[in-house]
């Protein structure tokens, strides 16, 4: 049941979790430019009359600030502060005793807000359905879970669908492992109130440009950037205090192995990449979770 709900609530960050208040430093190496994102979200499990069916409302508020001290080829007034607002929902069913479906969609403004106002250029459709097979809750059979799918959102930095592929296994009582994509980690937990993780995983962000932003690409007629993104893949480390059995603090510190910020055109052109060295990265925060 609880990861029947799982996927619904935050199908990328492969947890259980059912509220988050973070806080994401990502600062450029070999340079002044810098990345600081907000994000809270919350997911309202809602059982249905008929047996093991859920619904899960969601609301989602991404902030980032994208500091550029480099020098660039365009006007970066408008490319400094960015806005997503999410609404989602989503539902999930027992197919038989071993299988469980579960589907979500959503909506999503993301904008500069250049205007003050959301445009329809802001909207974006979203969607995931994927199927689960769990066995961690039973004690003879093995303690594994698989769940497979595919996610369209810009969760990644790019408005495309991603395979979802999630192998969990816990295999000693201290000791797990999650491999897939977009997640992948090696967890310990060393008391009652603490685990520590070495994970590989992708981050990002996508965001409409309101008023396409002028770029000067050498040639008389400058490029118009219609919209900007940000994809990372990175690895690391990571530290979780339990202050109760739901509620707990994290703090993730890594290194990038891909790190890129592109400015493109409406057809997908990319016009210009802001600083694609790898770079430290840190994500803290605190959540509430099954």
């Amino acid at each position: 049941m609880v990861w029947a709900i799982f996927g619904l609530c935050t199908l990328s960050a492969q947890t259980t979790d059912l509220a988050r208040l973070e806080y994401t430093l990502i600062p450029q190496a070999n340079s002044d430019n810098s990345i600081n994102r907000f994000r809270g979200f919350v997911n309202f499990p809602i059982p249905l009359e008929w047996d093991g069916s859920y619904l899960v409302p969601g609301l989602e508020y991404r902030n980032v600030d994208l500091d550029i001290e480099d020098p660039v080829p365009f006007d970066i007034k408008n490319v400094q502060k960015f806005q997503m607002f999410r609404l989602s929902m989503g539902y999930t069913f027992k197919m038989s005793k071993a299988w469980r479906v579960g589907m979500k969609v959503g909506v999503e403004i993301a904008s500069n807000f250049e205007q003050r106002t959301a445009k329809g250029s802001d909207l974006r459709f979203t969607g995931a359905g994927y199927v689960i097979n769990d066995r961690t809750a039973d004690s003879i059979a093995k303690k594994d879970r698989l769940i497979i799918g595919l996610q369209y959102s810009t969760n990644a930095g790019r408005p495309f669908p991603i395979p979802v592929v999630n192998y969990y296994k816990e295999f000693h009582p201290n000791w797990s492992y999650t491999l897939g994509v977009p997640k992948m980690n090696l967890k310990r937990t060393l008391t009652d109130k603490q685990t520590v993780q070495a994970f590989i995983t992708i981050d990002g962000f996508f965001s409409n440009l309101q008023n396409d932003l002028p770029i000067n690409n050498g040639t008389d007629i400058p490029g118009m950037a219609d919209n900007i993104s940000m994809t990372v893949v990175l690895g690391g480390l990571g530290y979780e205090y339990f202050f109760s059995r739901h509620l707990l603090f994290y703090f993730y510190g890594g290194y990038t192995g891909f790190n890129e910020i592109r400015l493109r055109k409406s057809n997908r052109e990319t016009l210009y990449k802001i600083n694609e060295e790898n770079t430290f990265y840190i994500r803290s925060g605190i959540k509430f979770k099954l």
